[in-house]
């Protein structure tokens, strides 16, 4: 076995499903994999996906699939996260279609030539922004739908082929798109695998014009390897430890009730969920006192009960989740179910900085609250590990907040909230250091699929020989003159 399938094969989980069970992976014949990027090339070459009117379709029919299968997507998620509806359509489905209605209502706009700047040779410049040809997309488990499709409009927007990989932890999603994708798109030029760890390290040998992964660091620095083979760029959207700062004037019903939600949505499995929170000392105790009262409010006296809170994805999951539970004092939560993949709510407080909960993204329904005596020792306290993919600060002081966004560094900052700063599509969303690289969302996604070329036309009647040989102290007086 190859060292890029071994590490992706150890990365790999599967999914034991809610209802109805599938009885295994769907999978590609890895055989086909050569065939099937050959034929997108072929088909790319062709200069079929250049068109305007070629792209503006494919991206009405991406509308078309979310809007059409919205509820059997939303089946699909609930039987492989149990997702309740509202959280499917918000934080999956919904980014299909709302980057699919920007990338059309502003197509003609992105792809327009720039003008050049002047310049002191005589002819005129422009920018004009070209597909890169043949591009893969793998998604991740978490929001299975959302982050396939929406990178995709933004692949096709540009004019590229693309070839997908969805997750094969999710069965029953990544079922369903392996449908609808070819009934609803183009096959000649967006094709679909399915499989695991073979599959996909068929797919890494091949030779694309762009990577574009959404996952864990560990597979994120495999990726990125086997591109280089390929002199192929990429685009890493990682994760890590996205701290939450909590000052000592943060109003705290507020603070905990929206720190509770983006935590807990999902069951924590999200990318940008706050991992864990540092609060100043003197207001802890009230901070998680709300942080219950607001999962209560959420949730009910028992999530478990809940039709509005997700399940961990796979048995291994669990498991792992379950194990951290160790790592302090269960504040409240901590009642799992292994048989229904549930873990309920959970603050952890009395962690240590180096227990397991804190070593590693939790991915996960478990929030460590740890304590500080000062915002400047937050801040000390997250330079000092790996920057991650998203930082919130809870503050009253509009200059403190401007502190801690100044003096750290992290994909995003959300101030006095947390996730929503991803739902903008005008802001790039990626990370920075080991939370990855590149970013996305709107016309930022668009860019990632292209190249911008610098053209430069010059007229045939006028030509002087100014900088032909041979030169003359005259005319590198004039030259030196000009630059």
């Amino acid at each position: 076995m190859s060292r890029l399938a071994r590490v992706i094969r150890e990365e790999s989980v599967m999914s034991v499903a809610l209802s109805p069970p599938l009885r295994s992976v769907p999978r590609t014949d890895p055989g086909r994999i050569p065939a099937l990027v050959d034929g997108l090339r072929s088909t790319f070459e062709s200069g079929r996906t250049r068109p305007l009117a070629w792209r503006r379709s494919q991206l009405r029919q991406l509308q078309a699939l979310a809007r059409d299968h919205g509820d059997e997507l939303v089946e699909a998620l609930r039987a492989d996260l149990g997702k309740p509806p509202l959280e499917a359509y918000a934080a999956d489905i919904g980014q299909v279609t709302v980057e699919a209605r920007l990338a059309l209502r502003n197509l003609k706009r992105w792809t327009r030539p720039e003008r050049g700047s002047w310049i002191p040779i005589p002819g005129s410049t422009r920018v004009v922004r070209e597909p890169l040809g043949v591009v893969l997309i793998i998604a991740p488990w978490n929001y299975p739908v959302g982050l396939l499709l929406s990178p995709l409009v933004g692949a096709i927007a540009a004019g590229n082929c693309a070839l997908l990989k969805p997750s094969e932890v999710t069965l029953h999603t990544s079922g369903m798109l392996a449908r609808l994708v070819p009934e609803y798109l183009d096959p000649d030029a967006v094709r679909l695998v399915e499989g695991g760890v073979d599959e996909t390290t068929a797919l890494l040998e091949q030779r694309f014009d762009h990577v574009f992964y959404t996952g864990g660091g560990r597979v994120g620095r495999v990726v990125m390897r086997a591109a280089a083979e390929h002199l192929t760029p990429v685009t890493l959207e990682l994760g890590g430890k996205s701290p939450c700062i909590v000052d000592s004037d943060a109003p705290i019903a507020v603070t905990a009730r929206r720190i509770a939600w983006g935590k807990f949505l999902n069951a924590g499995q999200t990318c940008v969920a706050p991992d864990y929170v540092l609060v100043h000392e003197s207001r802890e105790q009230e901070l998680i006192q709300e942080l219950q009262r607001s999962v209560r409010e959420f949730y009910g006296p028992d999530p478990k009960d809940s039709p509005d809170y997700a399940r961990v994805v796979s048995p291994s999951h669990h498991e792992r989740l379950v194990a951290l539970l160790q790592s302090g004092e269960v504040a409240f939560g901590g009642d799992f179910d292994a048989s229904k993949r549930y873990l309920a709510p959970t603050v952890l407080r009395g962690v240590s900085p180096d227990s397991p909960v804190m070593r590693d993204e939790i991915f996960g329904p478990i929030l460590p609250v740890l304590t500080v005596r000062s915002r400047e020792e937050a801040i000390e306290f997250v330079n000092a590990r790996e920057k991650p993919l998203a930082l919130y600060v809870f503050s009253s002081d509009p200059e403190a907040a401007r502190v801690v966004v100044e003096r750290t560094s992290s994909g995003g900052v959300c101030v006095n909230g947390t996730i929503l700063h991803i739902s903008n599509s005008a802001l790039p969303f990626g990370g920075v250091g080991e939370s990855g690289m590149g970013a996305y969302h709107g016309r930022h996604t668009f860019e990632t699929f292209s190249h911008r070329k610098s053209v430069m036309t010059r007229g045939l009647r006028f030509d002087p020989k100014l900088m032909y040989p041979p030169y003359s102290d005259r005319k590198t007086r004039l030259v030196r003159r000009f630059l």
